[in-house]
Order: structure tokens, then C-alpha cells, then sequence
């Protein structure tokens, strides 16, 4: 997809995802044989749940018909949400991902996991986890040591809340 096509995509869409609350995180138009598929990630502070995703797809399928953004010939319009280990580009990610465990590549090439505590305009702070019984251990990260930061998915965890309620049953 050509750099045009992508930027005229973005400014067509981007005020219809706003409209329904909703940030436009991603567009991606892929050929799988004569098929076009154009792919629309999006998200919000609170998430976006199955109807809020349908409205904006009927919205933005609409759109799309009334112009020649995507050119003559069929394409297929799938919209959802960023994937449960989704990287960290933007402050607003970072935001979001409070309390979520995060794999983080840093410039100085060392990698670290751990779950970001607070997010600020400078950078986070994170808590690493203990090792083999030591206490977990705070560390700010500020965004300019940040190469890379994708959320991880967390199969087992158990909350405070969770605990809480346990030792009360």
C-alpha cells in the first residue's frame, strides 16, 4: 500500500473512529490473491466491545462506498482491536497497559519484564517482579531507554482483590 493511499485512508476514516470515541490505531490494506483486505484496528481508554466495533464497521464500510478510496474492485473491511500482546507505540498505549505485565527491549540492548505501576509524559515506572523469593523491585524507565514494549498475556495471575477474597472465604 502506498504511503498516498494509507495517509488518504487515515484522513477518510480517522474522524468516523473519533465520532464513535474510539482511536484509529492502525490501517493495513493486504493482497491475499486477487482479494484485497483492508484491516482497521481500533481501540479506546475502556476498551471496544463487540457493538461498539459493528458500529464503526457499518460506518466505515459506508464511507468507503460513497468514495474511490480503495480504488475500483472488491476488498473485504475487517475491523477490531489491537491483539492481546499488543507492542507499545504511543504514550496513550502505555496508559492503558497500567497493571499489565510488559516485555520491554531497551536501547542499551538489556531485556526486561514487568508491570507498569504509572505512566507520566517522561516515561513509566514498572515493577519487576521478584526472583526465586525475592521481593518484587520498583524501576523507572524513562521513554528514551524504550526500544521496544509489547504487553504479555497472563494466564494465572492473581490479583490483590483475588487474594483478598480468598483469605476471607
Amino acid at each position: 500500500m502506498s504511503t498516498t493511499q494509507s495517509e488518504r485512508l487515515r484522513e477518510l476514516l480517522e474522524p468516523l473512529v473519533s465520532s464513535q470515541g474510539l482511536d484509529l490505531e492502525e490501517i493495513a490494506v493486504d493482497s491475499v490473491g486477487r482479494k484485497r483486505v483492508l484491516r482497521v484496528v481500533v481501540d479506546s481508554d475502556t476498551g471496544a466491545d463487540l457493538d461498539r466495533i459493528a458500529d464503526v464497521s457499518r460506518a466505515l464500510s459506508a464511507k468507503l462506498d460513497e468514495t474511490d478510496a480503495m480504488g475500483q474492485g472488491e476488498y473485504t473491511l475487517e475491523v477490531g482491536t489491537p491483539g492481546a500482546e499488543r507492542l507499545l507505540t504511543e504514550h496513550r498505549h502505555y496508559t492503558r497497559a497500567t497493571g499489565r505485565l510488559v516485555r520491554f527491549q531497551l536501547t542499551d540492548g538489556a531485556e526486561l519484564v514487568a508491570r507498569i505501576l504509572t505512566v507520566d509524559d517522561e516515561g513509566v515506572d514498572v515493577e519487576v517482579p521478584g526472583v526465586k523469593g525475592r521481593k518484587p523491585t520498583a524501576r523507572r524507565l524513562p521513554f528514551g531507554d524504550i526500544a521496544k514494549a509489547r504487553v504479555q498475556v497472563e494466564f494465572s495471575r492473581k490479583d490483590k482483590k483475588d487474594t483478598t477474597e480468598e483469605e476471607e472465604a
